[in-house]
C-alpha cells in the first residue's frame, strides 16, 4: 500500500513517464502523458471510427476528508480490479484519474458507459465506506459524443488539452471577447440608417419578413438562433440546398464557373433568392443583423462559419474539430482567403488551421482584409 500512496503523489511530476503502483499492478500515466493519449485516441478514433468511453473520476472532496494518500491508494487499488489491462490509465488532473476504456465494440455507448459504471461503483463499494463514496464524482464521455445531448462542460472533459490552452490564454480570450462587444456594438450603430434602407427594399420586393432567422451550431454544438436579412422568398422549401451541401461535404459536387476564373463551390443560380436578395449577397450586406449575434456571445468578429444543423449532421469527425477550438464568427480565414473558391475539406482545414495558430493578432490581420474581401466579391453569390 505505501509503494501505491508514493506513486500516487508521484504524480504531479511532469517528465511524462509511466508512474507504477507496483503492489496494485496498476500503471498510471502522468497527466501529461494522459492528455498526450487522449488526444492520440481522439485523432485514432477520427480515422477508424471505433469510440471509445473516458471515465473521469474526481476524488478531489473526498481527499479533503480522508488523508491524500489513503483515499487515492484505496481508489488506485479498486480500479487495478476493475478494468482491463489493455484501458489506459493516468491522472487527468490533481486528485482526478482518467482511464480510456477502448475498443468497445458496436454496443451502444450508453449501455456501456452504463455497465462500466456498475462495475467500477462495486469495486470502489468494496474498499470505500458509503460516505466516501458519496464524496466521489464519476463520469463517463462517449467519444465521438452526442451533439444533440448535453452542455459544451460536458463535452469539455472530452478535449482538456483545448480547455488547458484556453486556461493558459484566459486574457487574450477576454480581450476577444471585449473586441467582439465593442466591435459588434459599433459596427450596429454606424449600420443602423442601412438596417431601414435594406429593410424597406427587402419589404418592397418580396412577401416576408425582413429578417431570416435559423437555428444553427455554435461552439460545442450548442444551437442558436442565426440571423441575416431574409434574401430568399419566403416559405421556400430547402431540400436543393441540402442536397447540394450534401455533395459539396462529400466532395461529390462539380464546380460551376466561367473560362478564365476559378471554379466556386456554391449553388451560383439559386431560384430561391429574390432579385435583392442576389445584390445582398453578393455586397455580403445580408450578413450585417450577425452583428447581434455577436454581441449576443452566440458568435464571435472572427472564426468559423456556424453549421446548420443538417450540414453538420453530414461531417466527418475530424470536421467536428473547428467546433470544438472556437467560436464561430462572421469573417474568418476561408472568408478572406478561399471563400466558395475551395473544396469543403480545405474549407475545414482553413478553420483548423486558425485555431491552431489564433492570436489577436491575427484576428486584427482578417478584419482588416475582410472589407477588401467584400468589395471584390470573389466567390460571393
Amino acid at each position: 500500500m505505501r509503494n501505491i500512496l508514493r506513486t500516487a503523489k508521484a504524480r504531479a511530476g511532469s517528465n511524462g513517464h509511466v508512474v507504477s503502483a507496483s503492489s496494485s499492478g496498476l500503471e498510471m500515466l502522468s497527466e501529461e502523458l494522459f492528455m498526450k493519449r487522449l488526444g492520440l485516441e481522439r485523432k485514432r478514433t477520427e480515422r477508424s471510427g471505433r469510440r471509445f468511453v473516458l471515465m473521469v473520476l474526481d476524488s478531489s472532496r473526498l481527499v479533503r476528508g480522508l488523508s491524500k494518500e489513503e483515499a487515492l491508494g484505496r481508489i488506485v487499488a479498486a480500479l487495478a480490479h476493475s478494468i482491463r489491462e489493455t484501458d489506459i490509465k493516468g491522472w487527468y488532473a490533481e486528485s482526478v484519474i482518467g482511464i480510456i476504456f477502448t475498443e468497445i465494440g458496436t454496443a451502444c455507448g450508453t449501455e456501456v458507459a452504463r455497465a462500466l459504471l456498475s462495475k467500477v461503483t462495486a469495486a470502489l463499494g468494496r474498499t470505500l465506506t458509503i460516505e466516501a463514496m458519496n464524496e466521489i464524482s464519476l463520469s463517463f464521455h462517449i467519444y465521438p459524443e452526442d451533439w444533440d445531448n448535453g452542455g459544451p462542460g460536458d463535452r469539455s472533459r472530452l478535449y482538456p488539452d483545448l480547455m488547458q490552452k484556453m486556461e493558459a490564454r484566459r486574457v487574450s480570450h477576454a480581450l476577444k471577447r471585449s473586441t467582439d462587444v465593442l466591435g459588434s456594438t459599433l459596427a450596429l450603430l454606424l449600420s443602423s440608417p442601412l438596417f431601414l434602407i435594406i429593410a424597406a427594399a427587402i419589404k418592397l420586393t418580396s412577401k416576408g419578413p425582413v429578417f431570416f432567422r435559423q437555428k444553427r451550431l455554435g461552439r460545442h454544438g450548442k444551437k442558436f438562433t442565426f440571423f441575416k436579412f431574409r434574401s430568399m422568398y419566403a416559405a421556400t422549401d430547402h431540400t436543393t440546398h441540402e442536397q447540394y451541401v450534401s455533395s459539396y461535404i462529400a466532395g461529390t459536387v462539380i464546380a460551376e464557373g466561367q473560362p478564365n476564373h476559378r471554379p466556386v463551390y456554391k449553388m451560383t443560380n439559386d431560384p430561391r433568392i429574390t432579385r435583392i436578395g442576389k445584390f445582398l449577397r453578393r455586397t455580403s450586406l445580408d450578413e450585417v443583423p450577425q452583428f447581434f449575434n455577436v454581441l449576443r456571445g452566440d458568435m464571435s468578429l472572427v472564426g468559423p462559419r456556424p453549421p446548420i444543423p443538417y450540414e453538420f449532421a453530414r461531417h466527418c469527425l475530424w470536421h467536428r474539430r473547428r467546433l470544438v477550438a472556437v467560436k464561430p464568427g462572421i469573417t474568418g480565414l476561408w472568408q478572406v482567403a478561399g471563400r466558395s473558391r475551395v473544396p469543403f475539406d480545405e474549407m475545414v482545414r482553413m478553420d483548423l488551421e486558425y485555431a491552431k495558430s489564433w492570436s489577436l493578432w491575427m484576428d486584427i490581420k482578417i478584419l482588416f482584409r475582410t472589407p477588401l474581401a467584400v468589395l471584390k466579391s470573389d466567390g460571393a453569390y
